[in-house]
């Protein structure tokens, strides 16, 4: 029998908070409760310091990080500390690329770039490491069908690779 998961997601919160939702709202794991707009605002008022914290709090307990890829997610900056932070602490890591998903106006955003790219542990790309998935289909019912039947292995696939790392 496999045990709950509960996992953080890790997103480009201006450009793919809805599909992000979209994911959240699958229900097939325990994700993280999204930060209400003004939440974040109060948040992110207190500095680096206080986004830390907040951070740290809401991974606390978590099975996994699930970096959700869109076209600008790699590179910025809280979600590389996201990554980071989950792996220092023994998290399971993984990207799952949404870019195939539509926005609340049905569009769909761009290939982007592999976060775990600019990472490296011990003279190997993160990205070696990390399972990264493309989900299958052509149109954002068909990846979002895909996501949904395979997002539970993925977390699991995610946990064995991390324990190998230990």
């Amino acid at each position: 029998m496999r045990m709950s998961r509960r996992v953080f997601y890790s997103f480009n919160y201006g450009e793919d908070a809805w599909r992000a939702a979209q994911v959240r709202n699958m229900g097939v794991v325990e994700g993280n409760r999204p930060a209400a707009d003004n939440e974040w605002q109060d948040v992110s008022k207190g500095g680096d310091n206080a986004i830390t914290r907040w951070i740290n709090q809401q991974m606390q307990g978590r099975s996994a990080l699930v970096v959700l890829i869109g076209a600008n997610t790699a590179g910025r900056r809280w979600i590389n500390y996201e990554i980071e932070h989950a792996w220092n602490n023994r998290m399971g890591v993984l990207g799952v690329y949404i870019s195939g998903l539509s926005d609340r106006d049905g569009r769909m955003s761009v290939y982007g770039r592999n976060p775990f790219d600019d990472f490296n542990l011990r003279g190997k790309v993160l990205t070696s490491i990390v399972p990264t998935f493309m989900p299958i289909g052509y149109s954002s019912q068909e990846i979002y069908a895909s996501i949904k039947v395979n997002l539970s292995a993925y977390i699991e696939r995610a946990i064995s690779v991390r324990n190998m790392y230990a």
